[in-house]
């Protein structure tokens, strides 16, 4: 199962890498058809590993309180919501109706919808509007470039010590490096790497999974 998502890796190995890890499962296999269907846009799905990684590290940290910002259909908050600790809950920001109710079918049939709270409208104002306690595990940001350093910012005054933000795109296809490349969307990634790295809250690694994905840990 090649997904071109994971730029920096030839076919032959990324469908290995897959294979030897835990499989997207029916429910799984089925957004992904739902979501390709869509057209151009399905690319802004994660990529299955991508989402297994997540399950496990949801896990990993016993998370009773995640955040999401970037909904889409839905297939990284199935994925971080099997990986609540017991009475965990995972709080959804998106703007778009038509594709988090593709979202909401998903999580009914996976089983998790009574994990899931979705917020439609503007992630920063729900951010925003979130109690000032330092009481989130668990973040994944993947939403509109240019406000990703505004959603961590205000995610991480929230973050407990010990917790962490996950950040999608990051490596944006191969373009950060690319001093040619200077679009708004890849100008602000560049920029937010930076800002990241340089923020004293947090401790950071750049993985090269997906699309590049940047985990923060709160200190």
């Amino acid at each position: 199962m090649t997904d071109p998502k994971s730029f920096f890796l030839g076919a032959e190995i990324h469908e290995y890498l897959v294979e030897h890890g835990t499989p997207p499962d029916a429910v799984q296999q089925g957004l992904i058809a739902r979501t390709t269907e869509l057209g151009g846009v399905s690319m802004m799905q994660i990529a299955p590993e991508q989402g297994a990684f997540m399950t496990m590290l949801t896990r990993l940290l016993d998370v009773r309180s995640a955040v999401e910002v970037g909904t889409f259909t839905g297939y990284s908050a199935l994925c971080i919501a099997r990986g609540l600790a017991d009475g965990g809950r995972l709080l959804c920001c998106d703007v778009s109706e038509e594709w988090t109710a593709i979202a909401r079918d998903a999580w009914a049939e996976g089983g998790v919808a009574d994990r899931i709270e979705l917020r439609i409208a503007p992630a920063i104002d729900t951010l925003r509007a979130l109690p000032a306690e330092r009481t989130i595990d668990l973040a994944f940001v993947d939403a509109d470039k240019p406000m990703y350093g505004a959603y961590a910012d205000e995610i991480l005054d929230r973050m407990r010590p010990g917790g962490v933000l996950m950040v999608d795109n990051v490596l944006w296809g191969g373009a950060v490096v690319d001093a040619s490349v200077t679009d708004e969307n890849t100008v602000a990634i560049r920029a937010f790497n930076d800002w990241l790295a340089a923020d004293e809250r947090v401790e950071t690694v750049m993985v090269p999974l997906g699309d590049g994905l940047t985990l923060a840990r709160r200190v």
